[in-house]
């Protein structure tokens, strides 16, 4: 079984209170925790900064937990409430972003049995194949490359890897694009948020590079669909109540 952990902050310097933004007559993160709860998570809770989202949580008939306001990223946000409910080290988290309303539940389920068909890894993530160049070249767009036994290698911005050689014909796979859903063990959260930012980490601003770093097995799949993008701006929020609506 594994758990559903949704980071959900009110500041937002593209969309402020983007938690909360309306979709359809219910504030965002109400889809979001549909999402959560289709999934078949043993238990979904809401980790948020600010009242009104946990008053919004609370109306949707979600778990809130309050966590503080300075927390550095999404996974600190996740240590908190994992070290408040004294989860056990052998937990199995899925985070869940408080902005990924179309996402899609069976990818949560996916992870997770990820992680725990591997005793030794300490996360498991997804990613999707990139046929297009412009997708490829794009920084925006996360790169990674896979060894033996489904284990992440490393992650970029940078098209990696590279076709030396020019030898693949127009359509092929150039690389996978990795997705930001992550599946933890509660332990490793525990250590990694103790341990200071890796050099690669800070230049490619990436966190999973600091698991790496640490010397940690982090294992990747194929998805088994290709999830809608989140929200990030106004754009993005018009796109998702097109979609829903």
């Amino acid at each position: 079984m594994f758990e559903v952990i949704i980071p959900a902050r009110m500041g937002s310097s593209r969309l402020p209170g983007k938690p909360l933004a309306d979709i359809h007559g219910r504030p965002m993160i109400a889809w979001v925790h549909d999402c959560a709860l289709a999934s078949g998570a043993a238990r979904v809770q809401i980790a948020c900064d600010h009242p009104d989202i946990a008053a919004a949580a609370v109306a949707c008939g979600a778990t809130a937990v309050m966590t503080r306001e300075d927390h550095p990223s999404g996974t600190d946000r996740l240590a908190e409430v994992i070290d408040r409910c004294a989860l056990p080290d052998d937990a199995l988290i899925v985070n869940l972003q408080g902005d990924e309303p179309l996402m899609i539940p069976a990818l949560l389920s996916q992870v997770a049995q990820l992680l725990a068909a591997h005793p030794t890894a300490a996360m498991a993530t997804l990613m999707v194949p990139i046929t297009d160049p412009a997708e490829f070249t794009d920084p925006a767009v996360v790169k990674v490359v896979v060894g033996g036994g489904q284990q992440a290698l490393y992650f970029s911005r940078a098209p990696i890897p590279h076709d030396r050689d020019a030898s693949l014909p127009p359509g092929s796979v150039l690389g996978y694009r990795h997705l930001g859903l992550y599946a933890y063990r509660a332990g490793f959260i525990r250590r990694f948020v103790a341990t200071p930012m890796a050099e690669l980490e800070s230049r490619e601003k990436l966190e999973q590079l600091r698991a790496l770093a640490m010397g940690e097995t982090l294992v990747i799949a194929e998805a088994l669909a290709i999830p809608p993008a989140g929200v990030d701006t106004p754009e993005d929020l018009a796109r998702v109540r097109r979609v829903l609506a």
